[in-house]
C-alpha cells in the first residue's frame, strides 16, 4: 500500500508546506511525497506518477496549479481507473460538489484544514482488506472480480461516511458532503523539517499561527475566524534549527504575523538574540498595529535579518471600507518611513487593482501614495475573486466580472474598464522592470522628478514600450538600460548625457561588468591613470582596506573605477563589500587619479 502526496509548485525554488504537514502528521511510512512545478511538461509528470504506482493519489490544489492538476487527473484516471484520487487545498475546498461533477475521476475532496482528515483517510485505506489488490483488479472482467471490487469499495464508503472534512463520491455515484472539521491545535502539527538537503536552493516556509483576526473581503483567511498560535517554546526550538542549519530564508506564512503582540515580540526577540548572520526571516505584517516596543526592537536588528510584507491594497477610504479592512494609511506611512530610516529592513508594499470604488484615477492616487514611501518592492497585483470569499458573494453588486479559470483575475468592474486593466498591466510590467528589479534606483529617483506623478511616468513608459514593440521581446539587462535611455532622449533630449551617467552609475552599482555596455558610451578613465591608481592602492590601501590579501591586478578585477563628468568625480565601485539589504556595491569618491 502506497499513498502519494503530490505538490505542483509555481517555481522550483518554492516548496509546499501543506503536503509536508500532512505527511508528518499522518506519521505513516507508506505515505510518500513528491513535488513538481507548473513549468514541467504534463506528460513528464504523468509518466513519473504512473511509474510510482501509488494505490491512493492526493493532490494539493491552489489557483496557480489547478488547471495543471485537472489535466493530470483526467489522464491518470484513464491509466489507473481503480485508483482513488483525492484533492485538497483552498482551490477545491469551497466548491467541492462542483469539483466532483467536473472531475468524475476524483473520489473526494478534503475541505479546509487537512492534517487530521488526511490521517483518517490513510487509516481507512490501510484497514480495508485487500485494498491494494482492488486497485489492480478494478475494471477487470468477470463476476468474481466485480463482486470483489464492489465489496471493497463499499467497505471504504461506509468508513468515509464518518470522516468530517470531506465531500466524496459513493460507489453508486451519489455525492456525500460531510460536515467541516473543527480546527485543530496548531502545536499538534509536527515540525516538518529534518533533512535540510532536500530544501537546498528552496525557500523554506514556516507557520507559527493559522487564521486571521481581520475580515478582508478578497481573502479566504476571513472565512475562518479561529485564530490559533503555535506554542512558543516549540517555535523557538524550530527557529533555532533553521539558524543552526544556516537556512538562507525562512518565509512565515502567518496571514498577519503581528496580530498578537506578545507572540510577535517573543519571536523577533529570539531571532535577534540568536542570529548568526545568515538566515533572513520574512513576515507579513499590518504596519499600523506595530507598536513602539516592536519598532525599538527592529532598530537593533542586523541588516537583512528580517523583511516585511505590508498589504496596503488601496488608500481610497471608500475602498478600504468596502473590503472590510481597518487601516489608517497615515499611520502606515509613518511606520514605513520610520522603518526605512532604520536602513536595515527590506519592505515590500502591496496594491490591488480592481477593488470596489477604485477607478483609474483613484488607483493612480493609491499608486502615488505608496510610491512616495519608496519601499524596496511595490507589488501591483490584480484582484482575484476566490471561491468562498465575501468578494465572490458580492460580485454582482460591484459589477465585478472575472476570468472563469484560475487565478480568477478581474476583467472589469463598475469602476474599472477592461481598457483600464490593460493599461495597468503595462504599468505593472514597467514597475517590475524599472523599480522592483532595484537595478535603476538612482535613475528612476531622478526621472520621477520630471513628472507630476510616478503613475504618469510609468504609464508613459509603458506606452513607449508598446509603440516601439518592446513589450513582446525578452531583453537582456543592458538592453533595458539602453531602452530607458532611448525613452529619455525622446522626452528630455537636453538631459540625455546627464541620464546616461545616472544609468551607468546604476549599472555598475550592481554588476562588475567584464565588457562595457554600449549605452554607457566611451570609457573616460585613461589606462595610465587606472594603472597608477591600483599601484598606489596596493601600497596604501586607502580606499580598499579590506583587500589586504590581494595585489593590484586582483583589486582591479574585483572593483570598477568610473569618471562622471556631470559631477567631475571618480567613483570606485567595490563589489566585495556589498550592502546586505540590496546587494549594491560599496562606493567611494576617489579624490585624485
Amino acid at each position: 500500500m502506497m499513498i502519494l502526496l503530490v505538490a505542483i509548485n509555481a517555481k522550483y525554488i518554492h516548496s509546499n508546506l501543506a503536503v509536508y504537514s500532512l505527511k508528518a502528521y499522518a506519521d505513516d511510512p507508506n505515505v510518500e511525497l513528491v513535488e513538481y512545478t507548473i513549468n514541467q511538461q504534463v506528460d513528464d509528470v504523468l509518466m513519473d506518477i504512473y511509474r510510482k504506482r501509488p494505490d491512493v493519489l492526493c493532490f494539493s490544489c491552489y489557483i496557480w496549479n489547478l488547471d495543471f492538476v485537472e489535466e493530470l487527473v483526467r489522464e491518470i484516471g484513464k491509466l489507473r481507473p481503480g485508483m482513488p484520487i483525492w484533492l485538497g487545498g483552498p482551490e477545491v475546498s469551497y466548491d467541492a460538489r462542483e469539483v466532483l461533477r467536473r472531475l468524475p475521476q476524483v473520489k473526494g475532496v478534503m475541505k479546509g484544514e487537512g492534517e487530521v482528515t488526511f490521517a483518517k483517510l490513510c487509516r481507512i485505506y490501510h484497514c480495508v482488506d485487500d485494498f491494494s489488490e482492488m486497485v489492480d483488479i478494478s475494471g477487470k472482467k468477470g463476476e468474481n472480480f466485480r463482486q470483489s471490487e464492489e465489496r471493497i469499495r463499499l467497505q471504504v464508503d461506509n468508513r468515509l461516511l464518518h470522516v468530517d472534512g470531506i465531500t466524496f463520491r459513493l460507489w453508486n455515484g451519489d455525492v456525500v458532503e460531510n460536515s467541516w472539521r473543527e480546527v485543530m491545535d496548531l502545536s499538534e502539527v509536527p515540525f516538518v523539517y529534518a533533512d535540510m538537503k532536500e530544501f537546498e536552493h528552496k525557500i523554506v516556509y514556516y507557520e507559527s499561527s493559522r487564521g486571521c483576526p481581520f475580515s478582508c473581503s478578497y481573502c479566504l483567511s476571513s472565512v475562518d475566524k479561529k485564530l490559533r498560535f503555535r506554542d512558543l517554546s516549540r517555535v523557538k526550538r524550530e527557529l533555532q534549527f533553521f539558524i543552526d542549519h544556516k537556512v538562507p530564508q525562512v518565509k512565515f506564512v502567518d496571514r498577519t504575523f503581528n496580530c498578537r503582540h506578545d507572540h510577535s515580540m517573543a519571536i523577533w526577540q529570539y531571532i535577534l538574540e540568536h542570529d548568526k548572520g545568515i538566515t533572513n526571516f520574512h513576515f507579513e505584517v499590518a504596519a499600523d498595529i506595530l507598536n513602539e516596543e516592536e519598532l525599538k526592537l527592529m532598530e537593533r536588528m542586523r541588516p537583512g535579518l528580517i523583511q516585511l510584507e505590508i498589504g496596503v491594497q488601496s488608500t481610497n477610504p471608500d475602498t478600504i471600507r468596502a473590503i472590510r479592512r481597518t487601516m489608517d494609511f497615515e499611520k502606515v506611512a509613518g511606520i514605513v518611513r520610520r522603518i526605512q530610516n532604520m536602513g536595515n529592513i527590506h519592505q515590500h508594499l502591496d496594491l490591488i487593482a480592481g477593488l470596489p470604488h477604485e477607478d483609474i484615477e483613484s488607483f493612480a492616487k493609491s499608486f502615488d501614495d505608496v510610491y512616495a514611501l519608496r519601499p524596496e518592492q511595490l507589488q501591483l497585483g490584480f484582484l482575484k475573486v476566490l471561491k468562498g470569499s465575501f468578494m465572490e458573494e458580492h460580485q454582482e453588486e460591484y459589477g465585478l466580472v472575472h476570468k472563469d479559470r484560475p487565478p480568477y483575475e478581474v476583467l472589469y468592474t463598475r469602476w474599472l474598464s477592461y481598457e483600464d486593466v490593460i493599461r495597468l498591466k503595462g504599468i505593472e510590467e514597467m514597475v517590475e522592470v524599472y523599480y522592483n528589479s532595484r537595478q535603476f534606483t538612482n535613475t528612476m529617483e531622478e526621472l520621477v522628478r520630471e513628472y507630476d506623478s510616478a503613475f504618469q511616468m510609468y504609464d508613459e513608459l509603458s506606452h513607449f514600450y508598446e509603440e516601439r514593440g518592446y513589450g513582446s521581446i525578452q531583453h537582456k539587462r543592458s538592453t533595458r538600460y539602453a531602452i530607458l535611455l532611448e525613452y529619455i532622449a525622446l522626452h528630455f533630449p537636453q538631459k540625455e548625457e546627464y541620464y546616461r551617467e545616472k544609468l551607468t552609475y546604476d549599472y555598475y552599482l550592481r554588476e562588475n561588468a567584464k565588457s562595457r555596455p554600449e549605452f554607457a558610451g566611451e570609457y573616460k578613465v585613461e589606462k595610465a591613470k587606472i594603472r597608477s591608481f591600483y599601484e598606489n592602492e596596493e601600497n596604501s590601501r586607502r580606499y580598499l582596506p579590506a583587500y589586504e590579501a590581494y595585489d593590484r591586478n586582483q583589486m582591479r578585477k574585483m572593483t570598477h573605477l568610473e569618471y562622471f563628468a556631470s559631477t567631475k568625480e571618480y567613483i570606485l565601485f567595490d563589489y566585495m563589500e556589498r550592502n546586505p539589504l540590496n546587494q549594491e556595491a560599496r562606493v567611494c569618491i576617489v579624490e585624485s587619479v
